[in-house]
């Protein structure tokens, strides 16, 4: 096995609050062992195989997590990787066949500092944020002159049916409850409106080749969805996934540059790359 890449930045591994839960896609009770890591584990539902942390830190402490513990670290790892993640993020809009020229509403959900909204207002588009980091919150505020709301979307106050476009990049494996996240992006979204989910993908490559030491099972992932899981929480939500893509072969560091050119290029076309994005019409 190569070397395994550096793990996604989270949050460090400490003792917190929790619960056992019921499975967030299909409320199953009986759980398989998935990924043992350093100090926690996923499990897999054993009936539609979501593949989750279970016992649960609770909602409390995952909140106190971005806010009174880490938010400053939190802020300082945006901003210093800003540049890259809206790079990033901008490819994985364009892959998913986001219309740039519509300029209706657009609200992001997770959106740090604000970078992707501040460039798509600056496009002509009407936008608003949701940022559970108070820190970075304020900065895109502050800073930017962004509606940025620093809190859960379930209590950030929206209006039904007022955004024609709900984003959301490497946030809903974050969550205690993502189905709550879906149901209030269809709430929100105007009829036909268009919602768009990243992910890591558990189903992928890098996963497969790395299991527990994977980048993306880390502490701060409550989550691991597949294609086949998003998918289905989405359905059953009101969505209708139009497209879906993934990408990332082999990790920057963990093989010789081409050779992870060529993994690359093969997992996008068999949709077995290492992050994915959902596009998702309200029905």
């Amino acid at each position: 096995m190569p070397a395994s890449p550096i793990k996604t930045w989270s949050t460090p591994v400490a003792e917190e609050g929790s619960r056992t839960i019921p499975c967030a896609l299909c409320g199953g009770e009986r759980f398989l062992p998935a990924l043992s890591c350093e100090g926690f584990a996923f499990v897999r539902c054993a009936r539609c195989g979501l593949v989750q942390r279970n016992p649960q830190p609770t909602s409390e402490a995952v909140s106190a997590r971005y806010r009174e513990r880490h938010g400053d670290d939190y802020l300082d790892y945006e901003l210093s990787n800003e540049t890259a993640f809206l790079r990033l993020q901008n490819l994985a809009l364009a892959d998913i066949g986001f219309d740039r020229e519509a300029r209706g509403s657009f609200l992001d959900v997770g959106c740090a500092t604000g970078a992707l909204i501040a460039e798509l207002r600056g496009a002509g588009w009407r936008t608003a944020g949701v940022e559970l980091c108070a820190q970075s919150a304020d900065y895109a505020r502050r800073e930017r002159g962004l509606d940025v709301r620093p809190t859960a979307i379930e209590r950030a106050g929206l209006e039904a049916g007022g955004f024609d476009v709900v984003h959301a990049s490497h946030l809903i494996e974050h969550l205690n409850d993502p189905r709550s996240f879906v149901r209030e992006a269809r709430r929100i979204l105007k009829l036909g409106g268009t919602l768009l989910v990243a992910t890591p993908n558990i189903a992928g490559f890098q996963a497969r080749l790395f299991a527990s030491a994977w980048r993306s099972a880390i502490f701060d992932h409550l989550y691991l969805f597949s294609k086949r899981t998003l998918r289905a929480l989405l359905e059953s939500e009101g969505f209708r996934v139009e497209r879906t893509a993934t990408w990332g072969g082999l990790a920057a560091g963990s093989a010789p540059a081409a050779l992870k050119a060529v993994a690359d290029r093969a997992v996008k076309k068999i949709g077995a790359g290492d992050v994915m994005m959902m596009r998702a019409v309200a029905e």
